[in-house]
C-alpha cells in the first residue's frame, strides 16, 4: 500500500494533460565494491522510477530494503550496519534529465541528469550521466555512476575497512512504459 500511494503522489506531482508521463516497468539497481580483499554486489528491483520526456523531470525512488546480496551476511551488515535501512528505508533521486528526448524515434542518446541525490538521509547535489535508448518504439534508460560512501554518512567500521571500497559503481536500468492519464 505504501509503494503505491508513494507512486500517486510521484505521478501526481509530474503529471499534466498536454505532456507524456513515463513510468520505470522493470527497474534495477545495483552497485558493486572491489577491494583487493574482497568484492561486495547487490541488486534491488524495487524502485519507482517516473520520467517526463518534455521537460526532463525524473524521479527515483529506491526502497533499501529491497538490496540483496549473495552472502546472507553481508546483506544483515548492509541493511543493520551501513544503511541503517529500518532508519533511513529509501534512497531517492528527484532532478532533470538535461537533454529532450524524443521516445517516439528509435535511436541512443547520450544524457546527463541533474538534481539531488538522497543516501542515508544525506542530500547531494550530483549531475551523473546515462543513456536513453529507444529500440522497436520501447524506451529505456541506464545510467553508471560513482557514490562515495563517506559522503553520504556511511560509517565503515576500521575493523573491515579494507573490505569495502571508499566509492561503490552504481548502475541502474530501467525499461519506460507510457502513463496513459484518466480522463
Amino acid at each position: 500500500m505504501k509503494k503505491i500511494s508513494l507512486f500517486f503522489c510521484l505521478v501526481t506531482s509530474l503529471l499534466t494533460y498536454s505532456q507524456q508521463l513515463f513510468k520505470g516497468k522493470e527497474n534495477v539497481i545495483t552497485f558493486f565494491s572491489e577491494t583487493p580483499v574482497e568484492n561486495i554486489s547487490a541488486t534491488n528491483k524495487n524502485v519507482v522510477l517516473v520520467y517526463k520526456p518534455a521537460t526532463g523531470d525524473l524521479q527515483i525512488l529506491v526502497y533499501n530494503s529491497g538490496f540483496t546480496f549473495e552472502k546472507p551476511l553481508m546483506q544483515e551488515h548492509f541493511h543493520e550496519n551501513y544503511m541503517e535501512t529500518e532508519k533511513f528505508p529509501q534512497s531517492k533521486f528527484v532532478g532533470k534529465v538535461n537533454q529532450i528526448v524524443d521516445l517516439q524515434k528509435d535511436g541512443e542518446t547520450p544524457v546527463t541528469a541533474t538534481g539531488k541525490l538522497t543516501i542515508h538521509g544525506v542530500t547531494k547535489d550530483v549531475v551523473v550521466g546515462g543513456t536513453i535508448k529507444v529500440k522497436g518504439g520501447k524506451p529505456s534508460m541506464e545510467s553508471k555512476f560513482k557514490v562515495k560512501v563517506a559522503d553520504y554518512g556511511i560509517k565503515v567500521p576500521s575493523l573491515v575497512v579494507t573490505n569495502i571500497a571508499e566509492e561503490m559503481d552504481v548502475r541502474i536500468i530501467s525499461s519506460l512504459e507510457k502513463i496513459e492519464p484518466k480522463k
